[in-house]
């Protein structure tokens, strides 16, 4: 008899873990990261990593794990130009790049309790800004400018995250692919970034 209060009382226990994982939504995630973007290939040739940041959401789509994920990159790099732009005489050493690009991406979540693993891919474009130094002996100034440069990109990646109640903590890594070149050549990156995402699924289901 008493083992079968036992069998009763955890299959109760089990229903109901069962039933609180079901109750688990992830419709919307607003995502915030901080990290470094490491140049690659030829990139490394004229960029060294800086500090970082990512801003996006994750937006369910249907029951599934399916979800889309828009998010705007905002890195930082080391600039250490090869040959002058046009018009420009001199090479610039020890600058600063900075990055403004959006990348709109399909992504899958698979859910194992407190845990989540992610993969995504996707496309955007946007700009990179990179210093350039004028020259006037006769004054002897330096006057510094920056050039925009449109880039188009791709972006595939995979992230972590681990699940504290109201929000993610997530780890992502991707790699980044610009279809312009810079400084006669391509632009590659991996930024690895570290952050929350707080779920805001609750208050999707009351709009």
């Amino acid at each position: 008899m008493k083992v079968k209060i036992l069998l009763l009382t955890g299959a109760a226990i089990f229903a109901s873990s069962l039933k609180v994982s079901a109750q688990r939504v992830d419709k919307l995630y607003t995502m915030s990261g901080i990290g470094f973007s490491f140049p690659v290939g030829e990139t490394n040739d004229f960029l060294t990593p800086k500090f970082s940041t990512a801003l996006g959401l994750n937006l369910g789509l249907g029951n599934g794990g399916l979800f889309l994920y828009p998010k705007v990159s905002l890195h930082s790099f080391g600039f250490n130009q090869i040959t002058p732009d046009a018009g420009f005489t001199y090479n610039l050493e020890k600058g600063k790049s900075t990055t403004y690009l959006l990348n709109m991406a399909l992504g899958y979540r698979k859910i194992v309790e407190k845990w989540a693993f992610y993969g995504f891919a996707g496309a955007g474009g946007g700009f990179i800004l990179t210093p350039q130094s004028a020259v006037n002996s006769a004054n002897s100034q330096v006057t510094l400018s920056n050039k925009t440069n449109t880039l188009g990109i791709a972006e595939g990646g995979a992230g972590i995250e681990y699940n504290i109640g109201g929000a993610n903590l997530f780890i992502e890594a991707s790699y980044m692919y610009g279809f312009s070149k810079i400084q006669n050549r391509v632009f590659s990156a991996v930024p690895i970034m570290v952050g929350i995402k707080p779920n805001l699924s609750k208050l999707l289901s009351k709009l």
